[in-house]
């Protein structure tokens, strides 16, 4: 077909409204690719991003698996440490009960020994009343060195008296002579009549309580003391600084220092001084006013002493001259039943024999007898 008869229908021309359809037309259809290129282009474009989106959807799959994994891991690694940890408790438990019973066992014997330690202070406990004595000054004897007084020494006996506690009906009896002693506790009983009652008493030995004896050494510096509460505020080499410094102003009642030293740790200090006296007077006056710097702190003052325990001795025993009644009633007033006591074992009939002292003790009473050494012996 010819050109002409592409701008032809039925063998006969287009007319100019055809021609323009036509081109309208062909316009349309070009438009349409293009859509349907576009169209393509998207389908290619969604289908990348879907294969992109599954990719990402089948990472976040393997990714929440492990999670999972993770987690259950987790709980199980949880699960197993919780279970460590109550056999830990178990076993802790376990132990603070033996603990608890050691505990118990030790207070017991803490209370046992505590018992026992104040039965024994009740025993050797030493109240001793100094006697006062007259002493005459005759004037002093300048030592050939400083040194040699510089310490006032003393020496003091402590003896403990035995003795036995007497309760009520009964009568301790002392004797001139052993032998008569010896043979009223030979007897099984003593038949003593007092007034119009005749009793059966009963004679025992004596077993005292052991006692002590020792002496204290005691030496009491004339040139140095003690200084406490001194707590450490400033450095060491300051603070004996500054105690040198307080003690040596003799307004404050010191003079002049020859050594300082300090303890941090107990906050303590000995201050030794170049003269007697100076010691002495601070001591009397217990507190003293330290001045540190940055403030005052009073410290408390005291002599240095060294004391020591030497000759100690216990020692226990009975009195061989000495014996127990018991069984005694309260017939009459007690000086009466403790006077014919006394008539009663004088006489030699009753194998009796002088008495040296008497002490009767009427019933709901109770006496500490005390006995000294026999220095007929």
């Amino acid at each position: 077909m010819s050109s002409n008869q592409d701008h032809s229908m039925d063998g006969e021309p287009l007319s100019s409204e055809d021609e323009q359809t036509l081109t309208r037309a062909r316009a349309e259809l070009e438009q349409w690719k293009m859509r349907i290129e576009k169209a393509d282009d998207e389908k290619s474009r969604l289908t990348l991003e879907k294969l992109d989106t599954d990719e990402r959807k089948k990472e976040a799959q393997n990714a929440t698996t492990s999670v999972m994994q993770a987690q259950e891991q987790l709980a199980q690694d949880i699960a197993n440490k919780m279970k460590e940890i109550e056999v830990q408790i178990q076993g802790i438990e376990k132990e603070n009960m033996h603990l608890r019973s050691k505990l118990e066992r030790f207070c017991e014997e803490r209370m046992a020994k505590k018992a026992e330690m104040d039965t024994l202070q009740r025993r050797f406990k030493i109240k001793a009343v100094i006697p006062e004595k007259r002493i005459k000054f005759s004037g002093l004897e300048k030592a050939e060195r400083e040194d040699l007084c510089s310490d006032t020494e003393g020496v003091f006996t402590i003896t403990q008296r035995p003795c036995t506690l007497l309760s009520g009906g009964e009568a301790l009896i002392t004797f001139e002579e052993e032998k008569v002693a010896q043979q009223i506790l030979r007897l099984a009983k003593c038949s003593v009549s007092l007034d119009q009652t005749k009793m059966d008493i009963k004679p025992f030995c004596l077993n005292l309580e052991p006692s002590v004896k020792f002496e204290v050494h005691l030496k009491v510096s004339k040139r140095t003391v003690q200084v406490a509460q001194a707590p450490p505020v400033l450095p060491d080499e300051r603070m004996r600084d500054r105690l040198e410094i307080s003690f040596s102003k003799p307004s404050c009642g010191g003079g002049e220092v020859e050594r300082v030293s300090y303890d941090r740790s107990s906050a303590t200090a000995q201050i030794t001084f170049l003269n007697t006296g100076v010691a002495e007077r601070l001591a009397l006056r217990g507190r003293h006013r330290l001045d540190t710097g940055n403030g005052e702190i009073m410290v408390d003052v005291a002599p240095l002493s060294h004391y020591q325990l030497r000759k100690f001795q216990t020692y226990c025993g009975a009195p061989m001259r000495s014996i127990l009644l018991r069984g005694i009633q309260d017939v009459m007033e007690e000086e009466d039943v403790q006077d014919h006591l006394e008539i009663h074992f004088q006489k030699p009939s009753n194998y009796g024999g002088e008495v040296e002292s008497i002490r009767y003790v009427a019933h709901g009473k109770e006496v500490k007898a005390f006995f000294s050494e026999d220095l007929s012996v």
